[in-house]
């Protein structure tokens, strides 16, 4: 499939390139995209808090924020369920057993929000936010590391791409969504 190439090699590509059926990867590759920018935008929002940078400039404006950026993340996760679990049907590893190509989180990922939260006068759960922001930083890793591995040409194989697509589904995908769900409520 070449009709979804991009200049350089990226996650996009190799999921296109495993892909059964054109538009069932034109799908998920619109929604892994608006997952990964919701994500990006929730973890940075948390990040900036965390460096001091108090924006917006009211502890209301803030809970406001973070309820939007997790309602934003929330709704395209869920969105995401369908063209996931459609690409992983069609995709049919030539072999049951595959690896996982991301890696579990990070000392980086593992951040106490309380302090941060507390700071910024927001009030929500610190656990439900340090769940959330780990799994969505996981999810927007495991995309950079299939886009790494697309650009120096050593893509997973089939096996190994359904493997990582269901372990992202299950362990992260539905976690995230239900701590969100919570965090935007």
């Amino acid at each position: 499939m070449t009709t979804l190439r991009a200049r350089e090699p990226g996650w996009a590509d190799v999921l296109a390139d495993h892909a059964a059926e054109d538009a069932t990867a034109r799908r998920l590759i619109a929604q892994l995209g608006a997952c990964e920018a919701a994500a990006l935008a929730f973890c940075r929002l948390l990040e900036r808090w965390a460096r001091g940078d108090a924006h917006p400039s009211t502890p209301g404006g803030r809970q406001a924020a973070l309820r939007h950026a997790a309602d934003r993340v929330e709704t395209a996760l869920a969105g995401l369920e369908r063209p996931l679990d459609r690409y992983l049907l069609e995709l049919e590893p030539e072999r049951a057993e595959g690896r996982s190509w991301y890696g579990g989180p990070g000392a980086a990922e593992l951040l106490e929000w309380a302090p941060v939260l507390t700071r910024a006068g927001v009030r929500v759960s610190a656990v439900r936010v340090a769940q959330a922001y780990l799994e969505l930083a996981v999810l927007v890793r495991a995309l950079e590391g299939l886009a790494d591995a697309a650009r120096v040409d050593a893509a997973p194989d089939r096996s190994s791409l359904w493997a990582g697509l269901f372990d992202l589904r299950e362990n992260l995908v539905e976690r995230a969504a239900q701590d969100l769900r919570a965090l935007a409520a």
